[in-house]
This record gives structure tokens, sequence and C-alpha cells, in this order.
């Protein structure tokens, strides 16, 4: 008698406890709908499992922002906010814990047996305008096998906070000349021209990390009516790499644009900091720049001829996020 009435009570107060439980993740859950327009979650607890599927329920040229919050989990999915699908917000729950990954590279195949190509290679694509990510990590794992972008960026207004982007060769495509990126507290890795591209893109407060087996930071195209490419502010240059075994950055297009201001560097940077790639001609139509590097990588002494150390005024009138972004200023 003792017994089945401890039973009893022990069913209970279980009963209790999962009921309690249930009503604190459906109170969670309210709390997100308050707060997110879309909830993505694997488990089938928000409005959709994929990334793709709430990317693609939200109806194009929306002038008000869409935030879509991705609950943690490893979402293997090839990406696109595609053009129109404008000023959407990602947010993920943790940038450890939410990843985005695909492992498409440049020389697989298509149904037709062509290249796929450095572009087709993205795993994750926007071209759409005024796109946010936050605490996200962005990742291309197909691992040391030529290009493969982790993110391509073609839309206007792009912000990434405290995101991280993951690959080896190209990770980071920045593409269009008429695209403003701007990237804070963000982690980029990779090994040989890991952030590319024609865009006009600002990194503050980010950490490059260089792996083994690299040999470039970057590698700009920047159109040659463009005054800005890839700006570095306050950055930390870090590695796995031995040093002297990485240059700033090289020119894709002879007009490329690289500045790093005021950013750390460890002793994986060359002392000539920069390369020509080989291009004689890129060193006169080039602006490969810095502005008070310090760290063992930072000494400027003996930087190629062809380069430029920035002067105060430089860096006090046309390095302000104002200067390089004009009409927008991210908000984050």
């Amino acid at each position: 008698m003792v017994l089945n009435f401890l039973m009893a009570a022990v069913f209970l107060m279980n009963s209790f406890f999962v009921e309690a439980a249930n009503d604190f993740r459906k109170g969670e859950i309210q709390i997100e709908k308050i707060k997110y327009d879309i909830v993505v979650a694997q488990d089938g607890s928000g409005d959709y499992k994929t990334v793709q599927e709430a990317l693609n329920s939200i109806v194009s040229l929306k002038t008000k922002e869409t935030r879509i919050l991705i609950k943690n989990g490893v979402y293997k999915e090839k990406l696109e906010v595609i053009k129109d699908k404008n000023n959407i917000s990602l947010i993920g729950e943790s940038k450890e814990n939410v990843i985005l990954t695909y492992d498409d590279y440049a020389s697989k195949k298509n149904s037709s047996g062509q290249d796929i190509g450095t572009s087709g290679s993205a795993s994750f694509i926007v071209t759409a305008d005024n796109f946010k990510a936050k605490n996200i990590t962005f990742e291309n794992s197909s691992g040391p096998v030529g290009q493969a972008v982790a993110v391509r960026i073609d839309g206007d207004k792009i912000i990434f906070d405290n995101c991280k982007f993951l690959g080896f060769q190209d990770t980071l495509y920045p593409r269009s000349t008429t695209s403003r990126q701007y990237y804070k507290n963000c982690y980029i890795e990779g090994a040989v021209d890991f952030i590319f591209g024609a865009s006009t893109a600002v990194f503050d407060q980010c950490e490059i990390f260089a792996k083994q087996g690299g040999s470039y930071l970057t590698a700009a195209s920047t159109n040659e009516k463009n005054p800005y490419g890839l700006v570095f502010l306050n950055c930390k240059l870090t590695t796995n790499s031995g040093n002297s075994s990485y240059y700033l950055g090289r020119p894709w297009r002879n007009d490329a644009k690289t500045v790093f201001i005021q950013c750390e560097m460890a002793g994986h940077i060359k002392a000539e900091g920069w390369h020509n790639w080989g291009k004689v001609d890129a060193q006169s139509t080039t602006f490969y720049g810095e502005y008070l590097s310090t760290g063992a990588g930072g000494n400027t002494t003996s930087r190629v001829n062809w380069s430029h150390l920035l002067t105060l005024e430089q860096f006090t009138n046309q390095y302000t996020l104002s200067a390089i972004f004009k009409d927008w200023t991210p908000v984050l």
C-alpha cells in the first residue's frame, strides 16, 4: 500500500516537472516569437527546420526588417539570400554552435561535366541588399582542395557581427564592385587569398587567422573608380604558420586597394609586406597602405617601396566609416 502510494507520488511529481518544462519551453517559444519573426530549429520546435525554407518564405522587396533566429545546430545547406529578398537579419543562438556549412569547391563538376568555378563553390551567397548576420559560423568544409568559398557577397549594405568564416583558399569573397560591407568582431581563417574580391569592405576589430601552407592574406580586385577596397581597422593578424610565411596581399586586379590601420601583426607577415604577383605594372596602380602597424610582423622599415605608409591626416580624414561608406551608416 505504502509502495503504491510512493510510486503514485513519484509519477505525479515527474508529470509535474515534465509539464512545467513543457510550459517553460512554450514560454520560451512565445518570447522568441515576439523578438523574432521566424525561428529555425532542427528539432521541429520552430517555424522551419532548414534555413533555406525560412529564407524562401519571405516575400520579395520588403522594406521592413525580417529577423530570423537560428537555433543551435549544424545546418548542411547550400544557401542563397536571393536578389530582392532585402532587409533580412539572421541571428544565431550562439556563434560556436550555429554552423552553416557546405562542401562545394571550384573544380567540382556540375551536371554538364563543367567545373562549378570559384563563384559557384560558395556555401552561402548574398545577392540581396541590407542583409545582416550575427552570432553565426559560416564554413566551406571541403578542405584544402583549391578555391572553395565559404561566403560570397554581391549585395549592398551588408553587415556581419560576431561571426566566423572558415575555409582554406578563397574563404571570403566580397565580390561586387558596388557592394559595401562591414564586419565587426569577426574571425576569418584560411590559407591562400582567403579574403579576396572587388567590394568595399571594412573589417573592424576582427581576427584574421592564416593557416599553415598559405602565402597571401588578401587578393583585392578593386575597380579603378572605387577609392576603397579592403580596409582592416584595429585587427589582429594571427597564425599557426611559420615566421615570414605570408604577404599582406597581392593584386588580383591591377587597381587593388588594401589598407591595414592600427593592426597587430604576428611574425608570419613578411618584412616586404606586399607582392606584385609578377605584374610590375601593378606597382604603380595598386594602393597598398598601412598606418601604425604593431607586433612582430608590423615593422614597416623593409616594406616594398611601392606601398604606402599613411599619414595622420590621411588616417583622420580618409579612413573613417563615413568617408568609406558615404551615405550608409552600418547599424549593428
